[in-house]
């Protein structure tokens, strides 16, 4: 066997062009593999960053090896107990090394070895979220929000101590010395000059005094005038600013067991994950429900056991009165939602029909209903909801595993002609 010894310099970030390279080409397999992590890992933990298993097909890499049919080659292996040096050992017949030992299997089947390709959390999250955005995140009153940022816009003379600029000031100082002492120097020369060419004692003794005049002024020059100070200047600046919310909605009744639970867990997860990594300025606001609805913490909203019966309307209301009293018409305002479908009353299903045609979609940008069973059926919000979720701001999904977590997701908020041209 060869050892090949590589001595080049490897400085740090040398290779991140070929690992660029790398990952472009198992870009397609890592994809197919995001539904697998979603369902078996925990994705709170992974924006942390993570492990994909690839198949190996199309990753062949050359490698340096000897030709088994051709050559000559003097080897001795160590724990040789049959041969001496110098013996002449017959060549193998091609494919009749001994290998590993092992008894070979007959099975028809072709199977792969997995490479496991280890990614950043930023290369991670890249291939979860990059072609996703929230829709219509253009909004007609966007240009009212707008924030304030102070930038420098050159210097002033006047203003307050705390802004004097010392470097600028002391070059305005120094060039207007420079320039008065090149104004006093000519002077002085012109009058040397006079005094050298005059005869007359008294012209003479006038000369002198001016002389000494000119010489002392040049020589008092002020270091600092209030003329050279310069003060930094700053300007207000508003810069347009896109602010959204994004209300979660949870249903946390008696009826959601375990397998609803953990996945509305994961789908708002993902949510949580995708919303704080893709804008800076969105606020999230989670809300919980039984019979009764509040809003709840983060850690809360993911980790607390409360639960009780199911009236879903009270939490559609908290979010109503929530969005009127905290965010104004500048705010782009979203909604996710998440239920098995199962009501108290059939009334409280179209009431919340109701809530949200006439109240809550006309005042925002887009909500989503996510409705998780453990079978196929339709639940009575379900049913109502159909009713209106021909509205482009608004869609239904139903989730039956885990593993259809991420194709609802990616269909929810793919990104939309609309988006991309704002």
């Amino acid at each position: 066997m060869s050892h090949i010894v590589d001595r080049r310099k490897n400085d740090k970030g040398k290779s991140t062009g070929n690992r660029q390279k790398f990952l472009k080409r198992v870009e397609s397999q890592i994809k197919k593999a995001i539904p697998d992590i979603i369902s078996q890992e925990s994705i709170k933990d992974s924006h942390t960053g993570g492990s994909v298993k690839v198949p190996v097909r199309g990753l062949d890499e050359p490698s340096f090896r000897h030709d088994p049919t051709s050559g000559k080659k003097q080897i001795v292996k160590p724990g040789n107990d049959k041969f001496s040096e110098g013996d002449r050992i017959p060549k193998p017949k091609e494919g009749a090394g001994s290998g590993g030992g092992g008894k070979g299997s007959n099975s028809p089947e072709v199977t792969e070895d997995e490479f496991t390709v280890i990614l950043s959390r930023e290369e991670f999250l890249k291939y979860f979220f990059d072609d996703l955005a929230l829709p219509n995140m253009v909004k007609k009153l966007m240009e009212s929000t707008e924030n304030i940022e102070m930038k420098r816009a050159g210097y002033t003379r006047d203003s307050v101590p705390s802004r004097l600029n010392i470097k600028t000031s002391y070059q305005q100082s120094l060039g207007r010395q420079l320039a008065l002492k090149g104004v006093f120097d000519k002077k002085l020369q012109v009058l040397q000059e006079r005094l050298a060419g005059t005869s007359d004692p008294e012209a003479r003794a006038a000369l002198e005094l001016e002389i000494e005049k000119v010489s002392r002024q040049a020589n008092t020059i002020p270091f600092f005038e209030d003329i050279d100070l310069r003060y930094n200047n700053f300007e207000r600046v508003p810069i347009p600013i896109t602010s959204a919310v994004m209300f979660c909605i949870m249903d946390v009744s008696a009826s959601m067991g375990y397998h609803e639970k953990d996945i509305a867990k994961r789908f708002f997860t993902l949510l949580y994950i995708f919303l704080t990594r893709q804008y800076k300025n969105v606020e999230l606001v989670f809300i919980r429900h039984h019979t009764e609805a509040k809003e709840v913490s983060e850690e809360e909203f993911f980790n607390s056991r409360e639960s009780g019966g199911t009236v879903v309307a009270p939490s559609l209301k908290l979010m109503e009165e929530i969005m009127r009293t905290r965010y104004d018409q500048s705010w782009n305002v979203y909604c996710c939602q998440a239920s098995d479908g199962d009501v108290w009353s059939k009334q409280d299903a179209l009431e919340c029909k109701k809530l949200v045609k006439e109240s809550i979609l006309p005042a925002i940008q887009y909500m989503a209903y996510i409705e998780i069973n453990n079978k196929p059926k339709e639940g009575d919000l379900w049913q109502a909801y159909k009713r209106i979720s021909n509205d482009e701001n608004f869609s239904i999904r139903h989730i039956y595993e885990v593993y259809e977590i991420w194709p609802v997701f990616q269909g929810l908020f793919k990104k939309r002609s609309e988006a991309v041209g704002a």
